[in-house]
């Protein structure tokens, strides 16, 4: 697969083991295999989940019960975390990282939206991995993406991305629920987000995730009017970038127009 400037966006569950606390061995993988790539040319945006998670998991809390000042406390604390793992793991690789924390109205401002653009463009340019999350800390429903998905596709267009890749707990899109219906096939190649497709879509399978399968619908969408393929693939082993980006079937690409 042609593609130079990539997003990869990693869900709760791919970095979390099932307890909620870190999968320290994917991370570790995650940062051998995005150093590799772009020690070979290929620019990556990192955008990454489990802040909240890791936060609930070090602060004791019970997620079901949470108010919104406690959800954010724990985005300040587990995002600390995160970064703190990143930089460690990706430092061992010889790959410097950087940190980068978004909300909705920086980017529907057209001077920080321009500002946003030509950081992220100027850390790729110096061989340098953005990880990008949305600044839960501070967020409130007005100014909140609602989820990185739609956080990823965001930053796909914005920095005009090639391809945004969605590793999730899921293998792809189904034309049914696998989790319910043994008889479930992928869909391999999606040329339009119709509203048939759209009907496939089901909720969160984590309680740690706030994503589900129509979070990664729409940012397809997204992307999809940009110019920018979207494949939704199983994030298990992070080692399947290099089978997508060397043309396999893997997973559900969605293409775009």
């Amino acid at each position: 697969m042609d593609a130079k400037k990539i997003v990869v966006k990693v869900g709760t569950t791919t970095l979390t083991h099932e307890s909620g606390k870190l999968n320290l061995n994917r991370i570790e993988k995650l940062a051998r295999v995005l150093s590799d790539l772009n020690n070979s040319g290929k620019q990556f945006i990192l955008v990454s989940s489990g802040a909240i998670g890791v936060g609930v998991n070090r602060l004791n809390l019970d997620r079901a019960d949470m108010t919104l000042p406690e959800r954010q406390a724990s985005a300040s604390v587990g995002q600390a975390i995160l970064m703190k793992i990143y930089q460690k793991l990706f430092g061992e690789y010889n790959q410097t990282v950087s940190q980068i924390l978004l909300t909705k109205d920086i980017m529907d401002n057209l001077e920080g939206k321009q500002n946003a653009e030509n950081t992220m463009n100027t850390l790729l340019e110096l061989g340098i991995i953005p990880i990008v999350n949305e600044n839960d800390t501070i967020s409130t429903f007005e100014i909140q993406f609602g989820d990185n998905d739609t956080l990823s596709a965001t930053v796909a267009s914005l920095v005009d991305a090639d391809l945004l890749i969605l590793l999730s707990d899921i293998d792809g899109l189904f034309t049914a629920d696998p989790r319910k219906d043994p008889d479930a096939k992928i869909i391999s190649v999606v040329e339009e987000v119709t509203r048939e497709v759209e009907s496939l879509a089901s909720g969160s399978g984590s309680e740690f995730g706030t994503g589900g399968m129509i979070t990664k619908l729409t940012a397809a969408k997204i992307c999809g009017k940009e110019g920018i393929d979207t494949i939704i693939a199983n994030g298990e082993d992070p080692s399947i970038i290099y089978n997508i980006l060397d043309g396999e079937e893997i997973g559900t690409l969605f293409l775009s127009r």
